[in-house]
């Protein structure tokens, strides 16, 4: 009994961060009252008693933008509180009621409420960053690189800089082309059947020299069709940003590049926020 009880502290102990600094969490929050799926939500986690505005990271979960759900992410959440960060979880419309462009609008419009918002959470509008997992990686690097989304809020670009994990589609268009797919393929359905849309919705044919700094990692063991987009994607990002920092994670899969973070000793979170403090300080 002594033995299970250890083990059971310790896996607590795991789950609360290793910490005991105290949060605040700010659940179900419309960002969205309406849309192709209805409104849509977000949730907060931020360090409480902060006396300076923090750090503001907006994750976008993945699931082939067909599935998938932010409480999912809640953990992640939490101990991204627990270092300092507020983290907000984000709910999107979801394919076959949503297409791409409007699952992008929904995320850009969820950065507008956070620019307009965390304050009141103890966050710094001024350094919202964006980060996403595999569909929610394409996301967040099409909001973060294609300026159209922003400007169809009236609003300039506020992201400060993006983190993609593992990312899906940032050559949307090349692997379209290549996988020839059947027409009733849920990615027709997110991306139609139209090549010179699956073009604009490819974040690599967006790159420019004035889009905000990013931090890429890719599991080395990742599916064969990310790791494709993922090189071709770091290779025409040297024409513009040539340091941009690009991790190939040892012996990783697709999912655990995600669920590695539910670990709150994760040594990429460590990396992350170095990578974000480091946003602005050489401007």
């Amino acid at each position: 009994m002594l033995i299970f009880a250890v083990i059971l502290a310790a896996f607590l102990l795991t789950l609360s961060g290793c910490s005991f600094r105290k949060i605040n969490r700010s659940k179900n929050i419309v960002y969205l009252p309406k849309g192709p799926s209805g409104k849509q939500e977000l949730n907060i986690f931020s360090p409480a008693r902060s006396k300076s505005a923090n750090d503001v990271l907006v994750f976008i979960h993945g699931g082939n933008w067909n599935s998938g759900k932010k409480s999912q992410y809640n953990i992640i959440a939490n101990h991204w509180a627990k270092k300092g960060i507020v983290c907000l979880m984000i709910d999107y419309p979801l394919s076959p009621q949503a297409d791409y462009k409007e699952m992008a609008a929904a995320c850009a419009q969820a950065v507008k409420w956070v620019k307009e918002d965390i304050r009141r959470y103890n966050g710094n509008p001024d350094r919202i960053f964006v980060s996403g997992h595999s569909a929610g990686g394409h996301l967040a690097a099409l909001i973060s690189i294609d300026d159209q989304y922003f400007k169809g809020l009236k609003i300039k670009n506020p992201i400060a800089g993006t983190i993609l994990i593992d990312a899906a589609g940032l050559d949307m268009y090349g692997y379209l082309e290549e996988e020839k797919l059947s027409a009733d393929h849920t990615y027709l359905k997110t991306f139609t059947k139209d090549p010179k849309i699956w073009k604009e919705a490819t974040p690599l044919y967006h790159l420019h020299r004035d889009m905000p700094p990013m931090l890429i990692y890719r599991g080395e063991k990742t599916y064969d069709s990310i790791l494709k987009s993922n090189e071709k994607f770091t290779k025409a990002l040297d024409q513009y940003a040539p340091d941009t920092p690009y991790h190939i994670v040892n012996g990783k899969k697709h999912i655990p590049m995600i669920t590695q973070f539910f670990n709150p000793w994760n040594r990429y979170y460590r990396e992350i926020i170095e990578f974000m403090a480091g946003v602005g300080t050489s401007q």
